[in-house]
């Protein structure tokens, strides 16, 4: 049995270029599939070692859900997310569920629309928000707030490149929706490369 102190230890030894991130909000938002996205373009396109798994609440849809994605450029000997580099939330109850994997090195980003800064602040290495949300209605679909979020992590963490994952997206999601999710991750990722969602720390 690995206790949560064993998986600190495996994490910290002999995978080079680790990074963990968990993805969270409400079932409904298309979390699970950002976290697939986000897996399938570092380890289809990048050539690097990738882990995705999910977690729902009780309920599946409305109840805080997760998507985890380690990645490294070795081998992942552990592939639970433990020390998240990079925490976003897209709910409120997602931050209140997940917010106590913060660590003073997490970067956090939000949709500032939805979720608050309470709690937040001075907690984290970086705190950045984009309205991912309000930005889908402006496309006309809501669903698509979750690739306006990976557009504006993409922008704002560099830990994939534009390219990488905006073939993720489109080989992902369904035949005839291309243009409106490239349109959805190019608007994150311009928000993100234009300095906006500043950072508080």
């Amino acid at each position: 049995m690995t206790t949560q102190k064993d998986a600190h230890a495996e994490t910290d030894k002999g995978e080079e270029g680790r990074v963990e991130v968990r993805l969270s909000g409400f079932g409904g938002q298309g979390i699970v599939l950002a976290g697939n996205i986000l897996g399938r373009s570092v380890a289809l396109f990048e050539g690097k070692n990738a882990v995705f798994t999910q977690s729902y609440g009780p309920e599946a849809r409305g109840g805080a859900c997760s998507a985890d994605v380690v990645i490294s450029e070795g081998l992942i000997h552990y592939p639970k997310v433990t020390r998240p580099d990079i925490l976003v939330f897209m709910s409120e109850e997602a931050k209140n569920t997940y917010g106590k994997l913060l660590e003073p090195e997490t970067t956090v980003i939000i949709d500032q629309d939805l979720v608050r800064n309470e709690g937040l602040e001075g907690r984290c290495y970086r705190l950045l928000s984009v309205p991912a949300t309000r930005f889908a209605e402006e496309l006309g679909r809501k669903m698509v707030a979750n690739i306006v979020m990976l557009g504006f992590l993409t922008a704002v963490t560099g830990i994939v490149r534009h390219e990488s994952l905006q073939n993720a997206v489109l080989a992902s999601v369904p035949k005839g929706t291309e243009e409106l999710n490239t349109q959805a991750f190019e608007k994150g990722y311009q928000y993100g490369q234009e300095g906006e969602g500043r950072e508080r720390r």
